[in-house]
């Protein structure tokens, strides 16, 4: 702030191991705009019209290539698979991030809204499924063709709310992100996370959405953009059965922070799981580390349940949080 068709398997059962590791293929796909971004693909040789295609939305500043083992464990578990890198990362960077014009809605509605539309082409006819992970959760709610996602899960997803901070860390997070990181931009013209370890290198219109202290989404630059155009934010075309994911001991993905972004999709039925580290005999989990395959035997299949079902297995770890 990471493969053979589906199994008939019950979300109890033991899930498959993954294969050797064989990364997906790699694509382009120009944005509505003309920006050409970069990602992978993982696709069964048959097609399968009953087959869903997940689409994995990274975190701020997150190369995709982060989610590559979580989306072989997706492919060998009967699922076709799309990663890719919004505009300014990765595989998607330009020569220079100087002058780059891209924003938090520009991953959205631009660089998101490219993939449904691929997955739609690409994968005719297949269900469309989508995970996001932090802001990715966010960037599910902003593509116009958001109607046609059966089933989202997200991983600590929210839109950096400083007051959502959690309490004991609020200060330092709002120093460094709120402060330095606009400051640092300000001076290079893009934030240089790479070089002081922090993020990927991400475009300046994304440090400012992020670093604004709005406790609402169309209060944010490009959040306000959107809001003008349709007098309306995109998030209520999606009417997908969603599962919020939230670790108990994530600064960022505090219950509020959390809530704030699931009142966003009015449409959808929400279900929000709290899980404490303890729940799955450890010591921490955080912020990044779920898509880790450490998490493999413990986590992964949570995910895997819900977007096989729509629902939680009986012996899930965790606690739903009340809807308020």
């Amino acid at each position: 702030m990471n493969l053979q068709d589906m199994p008939s398997l019950a979300p109890t059962q033991l899930e498959l191991p993954l294969p050797t590791r064989t990364p997906g293929e790699s694509f382009k796909e120009p944005a509505a705009d003309g920006f050409l971004l970069g990602g992978f693909s993982w696709r069964h040789a048959l097609q399968d019209p009953s087959r869903p295609v997940v689409i994995i939305n990274a975190a701020t500043s997150v190369r995709c290539r982060h989610y590559s083992r979580f989306a072989d464990y997706l492919f060998a578990n009967g699922f076709d698979v799309i990663t890719y890198d919004y505009r300014g990362i990765g595989e998607s960077r330009p020569e220079s991030l100087k002058g780059l014009e891209a924003s938090w809605s520009d991953w959205g509605a631009l660089d998101f809204e490219a993939m449904l539309q691929r997955a739609q082409r690409e994968f005719a006819g297949q269900p469309i499924n989508v995970v996001g992970h932090s802001f990715g959760g966010c960037a599910a709610g902003l593509g116009a063709s958001g109607h046609v996602i059966q089933r989202l899960v997200t991983v600590g997803a929210q839109f950096a709310y400083w007051r959502d901070y959690a309490p004991a860390h609020r200060w330092r997070m709002l120093a460094k992100w709120h402060v330095v990181m606009p400051l640092m931009t300000m001076l290079c013209g893009y934030f240089p996370g790479k070089r002081l370890g922090w993020l990927e290198d991400t475009p300046a219109g994304v440090v400012r959405d992020w670093s604004m202290p709005s406790a609402r989404y169309e209060q944010r630059p490009s959040g306000r953009l959107i809001h003008a155009k349709t007098g309306q934010l995109p998030f209520a075309n999606v009417s997908a059965q969603t599962l919020a994911i939230s670790l108990s001991d994530d600064p960022y993905g505090t219950i509020p922070a959390i809530e704030r972004l699931l009142g966003y999709f009015t449409n959808s039925t929400n279900t929000h799981l709290r899980i404490e580290p303890q729940d799955i005999d450890e010591e921490e989990v955080g912020h990044f580390a779920f898509f880790r395959s450490a998490y493999q035997a413990t986590l992964w299949p949570i995910a895997l349940s819900w977007l096989r079902t729509g629902e939680l297995a009986p012996d899930t770890p965790g606690r739903r949080v009340p809807r308020s």
